[in-house]
C-alpha cells in the first residue's frame, strides 16, 4: 500500500502536477461558493469555454498558455458582465452568445492553424505535463487570488446573499462583481491545466455544493469545499497513474462521488 502512495511521486512530473492539482482542487471550490450563492454556475462554464481563443492565440505565438489566458479571461469576464448590464437581454442570454462566438472562434482557429497541441488535452486537461514555469505561475495566480479574497471577502460576500441591500447601504456592487469575474477568470484559467476546459466547471462548482450541505456557516461552505477539492483533486491523480486514466475526468468523478454520499447521507439524516 506504502509503494502505491509513493511510487508516482518519484517521477518530477507527478510531482509538479500534485502541485496544480491541489491549487485547483482548493482554489475552485472557495471561489465557487460565492458562484452558487449568487446561481452563476454558468458563468463558470462559459468562461472556461470562452477562454479557448486566447490560448489557442498563445499556441500560435509559440507562447506561454498564461500569457495570453489571464488577460483574455479577465477581458472576456468582464465583457459578460458589461453587455448584461447595457443590453435588455438577460444575463444568461449574453453569457450564452458571448460563450457560443468565442469558443467556435477558439475551435476554428485551432482547426485552421498548426498550433502544435491536441485539442483532447486542452478538452479534458493534461496536468501531466506542466512545466515548472507552469508551476510558478499557477502558485503566484492562486496568491493573487487568496489576496483579493481576504481583501474582498465582506463585500463579496454582502452582495452574494443580498445585492439590493449591499447597494442600500453604499457597497459598489458592479466593482465586486468585476473583482470576483477577475478572480474567477484567474482561477479558471490555472483550472484548465488539469481539468481542461470542459471539466473545470465540476471542480468549480461539485465540491462547493458539496460543502454547502455540511456546512452551515458560508466559510465553512468554502473551508469544506476546499478540502473535498483538494482530496478529490489528489486521488484523482492518482487514479490517473494507476489505471492510466485522463487526469481532469478523474478528478471530475471523485469530486462527483463525493457529493452523491454527502447528498445520499444528507437525505438519510432528515
Amino acid at each position: 500500500m506504502t509503494e502505491l502512495l509513493i511510487e508516482p511521486f518519484t517521477y518530477g512530473f507527478m510531482i509538479r502536477a500534485l502541485i496544480v492539482s491541489v491549487l485547483v482542487g482548493v482554489m475552485c471550490p472557495v471561489l465557487g461558493a460565492y458562484v452558487i450563492t449568487r446561481g452563476s454556475a454558468f458563468m463558470g462554464d462559459a468562461l472556461a469555454h470562452s477562454v479557448l481563443p486566447a490560448m489557442a492565440l498563445a499556441f500560435l505565438l509559440k507562447i506561454s498558455p498564461f500569457i495570453a489566458a489571464v488577460p483574455g479571461g479577465i477581458g472576456i469576464a468582464l465583457l459578460m458582465g458589461y453587455i448584461s448590464r447595457r443590453t435588455r437581454i438577460s444575463e444568461d442570454t449574453a453569457i450564452g452568445i458571448v460563450f457560443a462566438g468565442l469558443f467556435a472562434l477558439g475551435l476554428v482557429m485551432l482547426s485552421k492553424f498548426s498550433v502544435g497541441v491536441n485539442i483532447e488535452d486542452l478538452l479534458l486537461g493534461q496536468v501531466l505535463g506542466v512545466s515548472f514555469t507552469d508551476v510558478y505561475v499557477s502558485l503566484g495566480l492562486c496568491t493573487l487570488v487568496l489576496v483579493g479574497l481576504y481583501v474582498y471577502h465582506n463585500p463579496l460576500a454582502y452582495t452574494s446573499f443580498d445585492p439590493v441591500g449591499a447597494e442600500v447601504v453604499g457597497i459598489k456592487t458592479m466593482f465586486v462583481e468585476a473583482v470576483l469575474l477577475t478572480m474567477l477568470a484567474l482561477v479558471i484559467v490555472v483550472g484548465i491545466q488539469a481539468a481542461g476546459i470542459v471539466l473545470v466547471m465540476a471542480m468549480l462548482i461539485t465540491p462547493a455544493a458539496a460543502g454547502y450541505l455540511l456546512a452551515r456557516r458560508f466559510v465553512g461552505v468554502m473551508t469544506v469545499g476546499a478540502t473535498i477539492g483538494g482530496v478529490s483533486a489528489v486521488t484523482g491523480l492518482y487514479l490517473s497513474y494507476h489505471f492510466n486514466l485522463p487526469s481532469g475526468p478523474a478528478m471530475a468523478l471523485v469530486a462527483t462521488g463525493i457529493f452523491g454520499v454527502v447528498a445520499g447521507w444528507k437525505r438519510r439524516a432528515v
